[in-house]
């Protein structure tokens, strides 16, 4: 079977890990444990996990002249994925700063650089798009932006998945042309005003909706066709950092491939679960052979 088609549309941000044993509180220094540099942004960590869990994975994006930019490029490609596309602008790219406490929580602080100028696709941009089997995108970039990848793959027939973070309210004409989108709960929130109790205030909004809420699983919908309860794999978490940008490239690749969506959805919590057992954002992205392994351990 050839490998699916997946455009990511989306940020790259050069990630500063510390791992610590505690979250600093706000004026408070505490010694970490472990510091790292990793390719990172969601798009970035969803073009890379497409890639691992077997798709041909293109990537969106803009990156900065500096040498974080060059880096990010390089290593983004190593992973597999085409970065031909990629846009390279004057000045800096974009950065986040991740602290990881021992038990796995984290906080993130980003700085866009050169993800605000990913505006207006080009015709090459937009011909990857149409091209494709599954659009993913997320909304660390300019709206506008995913709105017009979003309007361009829904009139040639590409499926549109919406990973709508950071939370934000979206326009209706983006909502329009998604067929699935993954919200954790802070996310579903600024969407609709209302959280777990009520996971199909989102099918107002789209027809197939997902809300995931972390080791407690994530709740599956389609409108007019009901609520399923997905159960979370049950792994040592190490960082969930990265987790969700698992979850949801392996949901595009597995749904592209042909797979039911309740399926897909079952093997996309093992990568996110995967994901989690690692430290780190793109680097502990799992291989398809570790997310076959952890989903038939499972079921």
């Amino acid at each position: 079977m050839d490998r699916p088609r997946v455009v990511i549309v989306g940020s790259a941000n050069m990630d500063l890990v510390a791992m610590a044993p505690t979250l600093p509180r706000p004026g408070e220094t505490v010694l970490g444990t472990e510091f790292l540099t990793v390719a990172g942004g969601k798009g970035a960590n969803q073009a890379i996990a497409a890639a691992r869990a077997g798709g041909a994975a293109t990537f969106l994006a803009a990156i900065g002249s500096d040498s974080f930019g060059v880096t990010l490029k390089a290593r983004i490609a190593a992973s597999g994925v085409d970065t031909s596309l990629i846009r390279v602008v004057y000045g800096a790219s974009g950065v986040a700063l991740v602290t990881v406490g021992a038990s796995g929580e984290h906080s993130v602080v980003v700085t866009p650089g050169a993800n605000a100028a990913l505006t207006a696709l080009t015709e090459a941009e937009l011909s990857a798009v149409r091209d494709a089997d599954v659009l993913v995108a997320q909304v660390e970039v300019p709206v506008e932006t995913v709105t017009q990848a979003a309007l361009a793959a829904r009139a040639a027939g590409t499926r549109v998945v919406l990973n709508a973070a950071p939370p934000r309210e979206l326009p209706a004409e983006l909502l329009a042309a998604v067929d699935l989108l993954v919200v954790n709960e802070v996310e579903a929130r600024a969407l609709t005003g209302r959280g777990r109790e009520e996971p199909e205030a989102l099918l107002a909004l789209v027809p197939r909706a997902v809300l995931t809420l972390g080791d407690q699983g994530a709740w599956y919908g389609e409108r007019n066709g009901g609520v399923t309860h997905i159960p979370a794999f049950k792994v040592d978490v190490v960082d969930s950092t990265g987790a969700g940008d698992a979850f949801t490239a392996a949901l595009a690749v597995a749904w592209a491939e042909g797979r039911e969506l309740v399926d897909a959805l079952r093997w996309a919590s093992a990568a996110g679960a995967a994901c989690a057992r690692r430290l780190g954002a793109s680097i502990s992205l799992p291989q398809r052979s570790e997310i076959d392994a952890l989903f038939q351990a499972g079921t």
